[in-house]
């Protein structure tokens, strides 16, 4: 066996985010969010038809959630706050809310948990999207207001903030393709909703910089590495696009305070730029993060546009490239993603290289699976296909590592099998085994052992 040793003080644990195990939705003066809307006016569009009231239920179990992450020795966890249960109204606190991201920072600091903490993980309260959502310049300041007031509130305690986790994925799915509130399918109105976040984000880090906190706070991304199908010139292009539209969108500006021009004069020739003001892109270039959370699952596999588009559709990213297959593929068949862990290493290779080795972490990596109850035998969730996931994974971090990454922590997705958007629970994911009858009993599943042993060593054993 061999012993691949992790740097001291790496942080091992697991993330989540409000919205997915909070539950208690509309209770204790929370407002509602787009996903409370939208789950009591099309609850058919969710798996099960579980809305996010029955997620689960760390707003009144997180002294157990706690003790549990404990128990399997994670040294820290990143979760966010609920922007809607913080600030129902906008400008004011919520006492009972306050109260409780205190009790909850306070737990984990007790047991040696770092709390790692983010802002906004697609849970638009309902209020602000009726002002626009993020097409809005009011929104983005009531964002800003937002940061301050939790800054001001929890930054004496949390060391560690993010302004945003996967922002693409709000333009992606809101924007474009309709699996997330409020459904438009508009690549301009998309472009806008993009600019105005990266905007909001460093309009935050500027906040916290001033507040003079001693922290750092970055951006979590699902940076998703863009493999072309060949060398073919053209092929290559269509790659490079998809980086640039789904990757450096979000990463140039964070990091380096900048677009990439390829980038702009795509967006120019299309007659897609946003509305700005020269202000704007001085905020985004004088206020770039401190550190980055990459949140990877699986890679992307891209040729050239070989299937014609229709010129009367309205204009889409993938009018301009093709998914394809790779032969030498390994599927997760439960989820339809491709497992390939070697991404893991190339998207370090490139933070290296490209972006000055920037401080920066694995904010998520997972595997969902769905029916997992299949694998139950002796009282316990057999999930090997996990292990040998997160282990294979790990072995190429720690390669990059060993190269002079510069990664400082890996969090699994997630804590807790926890509900999932409009896939709510068809998906699992945690070290611990959730029983939807009742939301509340846990049971540690096989990689929960598994995993405990590699954080509590900081150190992952190979064969290899």
């Amino acid at each position: 066996m061999m012993k691949k040793v992790f740097p001291k003080d790496f942080l091992w644990g697991a993330a989540a985010s409000a919205p997915q195990t909070e539950g208690a939705s509309t209770i204790d003066g929370k407002a509602p969010t787009i996903w409370d809307h939208w789950f009591e006016t099309e609850p058919e569009r969710f798996w099960g038809e579980i809305g996010p009231a029955e997620t689960s239920r760390f707003y009144e179990m997180y002294p157990e959630e706690i003790d549990n992450m404990k128990k399997i020795n994670m040294n820290s966890y990143r979760t966010s706050i609920s922007w809607a249960r913080l600030l129902p109204d906008g400008k004011t606190v919520n006492p009972k809310a306050k109260d409780f991201y205190n009790r909850v920072i306070d737990k984990q600091l007790a047991e040696g948990i770092e709390p790692l903490m983010n802002l906004f993980h697609f849970d638009m309260p309902m209020l602000m999207q009726e002002k626009g959502g993020w097409e809005s310049r009011e929104v983005v300041e009531a964002y800003q207001f937002y940061a301050e007031t939790c800054f001001e509130l929890f930054g004496d305690r949390v060391k560690k903030w993010f302004t945003f986790n996967e922002p693409i994925v709000v333009v992606e799915c809101g924007y474009l393709y309709q699996f997330h509130y409020p459904c438009v399918v508009d690549m301009k109105r998309a472009v806008q909703v993009a600019f105005n976040t990266a905007l909001a984000s460093a309009k935050a880090i500027k906040s916290y910089h001033e507040a003079k906190l001693d922290g750092q706070i970055g951006i979590i991304l699902n940076l998703t590495p863009s493999y072309p199908r060949s060398e073919d010139k053209e092929d290559v292009a269509a790659a490079n696009l998809v980086d640039l539209l789904f990757n450096r969108s979000f990463l140039d500006p964070a990091v380096k305070g900048t677009y990439p021009q390829e980038l702009i004069d795509f967006i120019q020739a299309k007659d897609l730029m946003p509305t700005y003001g020269e202000s704007d892109l001085t905020c985004i270039a004088e206020n770039t993060i401190d550190i980055l959370g990459v949140n990877y699952y699986q890679p992307r596999r891209i040729q050239k546009r070989e299937t014609p588009v229709d010129p009367n559709e309205a204009i889409m990213p993938e009018h301009f490239y093709e998914n394809y297959e790779w032969p030498e593929r390994v599927m997760n068949p439960h989820r339809g993603w491709e497992i390939y862990p070697k991404g893991i290493y190339d998207i370090a290779v490139n933070i290296k290289e490209n972006y000055g080795n920037i401080p920066w972490y694995i904010s998520e990596n997972g595997m969902g699976v769905e029916g997992e109850e299949k694998f139950l035998k002796d009282g316990m969730i057999q999930d090997d296909y996990r292990i040998e996931f997160v282990g294979d994974h790990l072995s190429y971090l720690h390669q990059a590592i060993e190269e002079g990454a510069n990664c400082f922590g890996y969090h699994m997705w997630t804590f807790a099998d926890c509900w999932s958007w409009l896939n709510t629970y068809k998906n699992r994911y945690g070290y611990y085994q959730v029983d939807l009858a009742d939301k509340a009993a846990r049971h540690v599943k096989k990689s929960g052992l598994w995993m405990s042993q590699v954080m509590k060593e900081n150190t992952l054993e190979t064969k290899d």
